[in-house]
């Protein structure tokens, strides 16, 4: 039996447990669901007899040393904070190790001893980072394979609530982190490039400056720009190309009214509010607003943000029960953004039977002897029930897909990489589309850089 160590059992690990738990029988595997949560692990493995359960605290030495030494592949769906002590195990113990996470410098500076042990250390393969590579590079390769050179690409991806679920006025339920979803876009201009010129958009700014998306068969999105579109412009091999854009897909109006919460500095993470356990829902967002012997704390909302009563925005305000002052936060020693969290969950949590949907767009521009060409790339993934979403599924699968492929020798290049080689990307991708991850891809001549496509500028 090939031993298989998943440290983290959590929602994101559902599709990944389930995949290879219905391959441990044709391809003998036995896998160790590790979790600081017993019930959880237990949940997951579901009484399988190629799966054992356990309780293991990251933190713990000889615990985590032991379950690791004992693996043939190491899958760590942890933080990514957490993963460098596991990826120093497995190099002692000469283990390969795959994760969804973004590579750390810290990771990255792994590189050598890990091709010293011929091992492969796989990361960013699941969605985005992942999915989103694999796509692109596909096509980014077929393109540079008939001689062709990009001149644009821009690359969106959004965790949403399918149709049928989509029950709000914000159009939007918490398929993945929600703390993440609060603290989107921190830390740091958005920066990308547009016609070979670069581009900042500051934190406070973000959220007005989206740029307009049509899916067939799904309606209209909007768009807004990560952080730093531009860390993959060598990694994709586009360092000399003149528009490179990345960004985050949501329902159109959602950027807008989530812009209320920044203006008002709800989504600071920053400090912490005094007293933030004994304070209500309407305590809070009092908080921000200047102080009125007079006006209530609706009226003074409205004038703070520039708002009327029978604006949609409002109505968006309202329904999340804000201004309620029996709704206590009941967090001690808060920040603004923990707060916030807690009072979206109540509204924007998946229920049992909600679906969710991952939509991926690409589009991308290239000139062939003097001509200009387009390709758009786009994939709308439903998700099953609340357990095993869209995300799941998205995150998950290729981790597992990956993890198959390390242990049967068909990924062997060894090293702290990316999935953007043509020897992991192709397996993976033609995987994926039975379980329903598909691309559909439109060729048409090149629109170029369009401004009618974006809002708020």
């Amino acid at each position: 039996m090939k031993n298989i160590l998943i440290i983290g059992a959590g929602r994101s690990a559902s599709s990944l447990i389930q995949y290879l738990l219905n391959k441990s029988y044709q391809e003998e595997l036995h896998l160790t669901i590790a979790d600081l949560s017993i019930e959880l692990a237990k949940r997951k493995t579901n009484n399988h007899p190629n799966a054992t359960p356990i309780s293991l605290d990251i933190f713990n030495e000889l615990d985590r040393k032991q379950e690791i030494k004992k693996s043939d592949i190491v899958i760590s769906m942890l933080p990514a904070h957490l993963h460098m002590e596991v990826a120093k195990d497995c190099i002692l113990y000469k283990k390969h190790l795959v994760t969804a996470s973004y590579v750390s410098d810290a990771m990255r500076e792994l590189d050598a001893e890990v091709k010293e042990n011929n091992l492969v250390f796989m990361n960013e393969v699941g969605l985005d980072p992942g999915i989103d590579h694999m796509s692109a590079m596909k096509i980014i390769d077929q393109i540079k394979d008939k001689g062709g050179k990009l001149i644009l690409f821009e690359s969106f991806c959004g965790g949403l609530v399918a149709p049928e679920s989509d029950t709000n006025l914000w159009n939007y339920k918490f398929t993945w982190s929600p703390r993440n979803v609060v603290l989107a876009g921190q830390g740091g201009a958005a920066k990308f490039i547009q016609e070979g010129k670069y581009k900042y958009i500051p934190y406070h700014k973000l959220f007005r400056r989206t740029e307009f998306l049509e899916v067939e068969g799904f309606g209209k999105f909007e768009g807004y720009a990560n952080r730093d579109s531009l860390k993959y412009r060598s990694v994709y091999g586009l360092d000399d190309i003149l528009t490179l854009y990345r960004g985050t897909i949501r329902r159109v109006g959602f950027s807008k009214a989530w812009n209320m919460f920044v203006q008002l500095g709800m989504t600071d993470d920053t400090y912490v509010i005094d007293n933030s356990e004994s304070i209500s829902y309407r305590d809070f967002i009092n908080l921000f607003l200047p102080y009125s012997p007079s006006d209530s704390v609706e009226i003074k909302t409205r004038l703070a943000l520039g708002i009327e009563q029978d604006d949609i925005m409002w109505d968006k305000l309202l329904e999340l029960d804000l201004f309620n002052p029996s709704k206590k936060v009941c967090l001690k020693n808060a920040t603004p953004a923990q707060i916030l969290e807690k009072i979206l969950s109540d509204s924007w949590n998946l229920q049992p039977h909600d679906k969710d949907m991952i939509v991926m767009y690409h589009k991308f521009g290239y000139e062939i002897e003097g001509k200009q060409f387009q390709i758009d790339s786009k994939m709308v993934c439903l998700g099953d029930d609340e357990t095993y979403t869209a995300m799941a599924k998205t995150v998950g699968l290729p981790v597992a897909i990956a993890t198959l492929k390390i242990l049967n020798g068909t990924i062997k290049t060894p090293g702290v990489q990316l999935p953007i080689r043509p020897e992991v990307y192709l397996p993976i991708l033609e995987e994926l589309e039975q379980f329903g991850v598909v691309f559909k891809e439109t060729s048409m001549p090149y629109t170029g850089y369009n401004p009618d496509r974006l809002s708020g500028n």
